[in-house]
């Protein structure tokens, strides 16, 4: 069966690595990234690089997309050499970032209305998940769109879940990344409690990491705090913004996101303080102080 041809585009972090990954399963790919040098580093793995999105999706039969924000999105696929402004019938469009629900549902509308067809599909996995295809897509839209590109996604994940109408994929991403937030940031808190007490660190932090409180996201964080090595896996003040648009979304479900909003307090201090476009571990800094 003949692959389809794909546009991507966001090549931060995550969108990179996914990129690579389809190029190498033998996708034809193009390539859209603000930044110019992220997009020629992809060239030589064999993809074409789009000066503009207009241009990368022209003659895309699917488009992804994974950029910061709402704002990113917005301006990616409405601007004036936006992905709409040159999309063919027909196309599927993939938006893969972690972005607000009326978002994802306005854009679904304005694809719509070029006679493509959407899926909001944001993933869960990180850095090293990317490139391997070892993410999971959390699916919202028609479930025969998603059969159409269903080998695009397995090419990129190890699992696809679908969960319902459109903006279901982006709902439960976001109320997932602000549970990890509120993880995160209690066991900042508790290591630097820890810290201060003189204990046997090495210990002590066994007895949490291997115990009842060592969810998966804090055996992630724990050695990046201890070692202070805050690399970029997933940036602090994206996560942030992705704890708000949660708790934007607990307002319009009458769910008010308590634990939700002391940890975005928390993280939004710290990306004042400095630590923003550190990894997210780098939370526990603040607390050091």
């Amino acid at each position: 069966m003949k692959k389809p041809t794909i546009a991507f585009l966001g090549l931060g972090i995550m969108g990179a690595g996914m990129a690579r990954r389809l190029l190498e399963q033998g996708f034809a790919v193009t390539v859209y990234n603000r930044n110019p040098e992220k997009s020629a580093a992809l060239a030589s793995a064999g993809a074409t690089v789009a000066a503009t999105p207009r241009a990368a999706a022209a003659k895309a039969e699917v488009i992804i997309s994974m950029v910061s924000d709402d704002a990113a999105s917005r301006s990616l696929w409405l601007g004036a050499e936006g992905i709409l402004s040159a999309i063919q019938p027909g196309a599927i469009c993939i938006e893969s970032s972690s972005l607000s629900v009326g978002w994802v549902k306005e854009l679904a509308a304005a694809v719509a209305a070029k006679d493509a067809e959407f899926l909001d599909c944001p993933v869960t996995g990180s850095k090293a998940q990317a490139p391997t295809g070892e993410l999971r897509f959390l699916v919202g839209g028609p479930g025969g769109t998603l059969e159409k590109v269903r080998t695009v996604l397995e090419a990129l994940s190890v699992e696809i879940i679908h969960l319902g109408p459109t903006g279901s994929g982006v709902l439960l991403k976001l109320v997932n990344n602000s549970l990890n937030g509120v993880q995160i940031a209690a066991f900042a808190e508790a290591l630097a409690a820890l810290e201060r007490s003189g204990i046997d660190l090495p210990k002590a932090l066994g007895v949490i990491t291997n115990g009842a409180s060592g969810s998966p996201i804090v055996k992630a964080v724990a050695p990046r705090m201890t070692a202070r090595d805050y690399t970029p896996n997933f940036h602090l003040k994206l996560l942030a913004k992705d704890i708000g648009y949660a708790i934007g979304e607990g307002h319009c479900l009458t769910a008010p996101m308590t634990m939700a909003v002391n940890a975005l307090k928390l993280f939004r201090e710290a990306a004042a303080a400095g630590y923003g476009e550190q990894d997210m571990a780098a939370i526990v800094e603040p607390f050091r102080k």
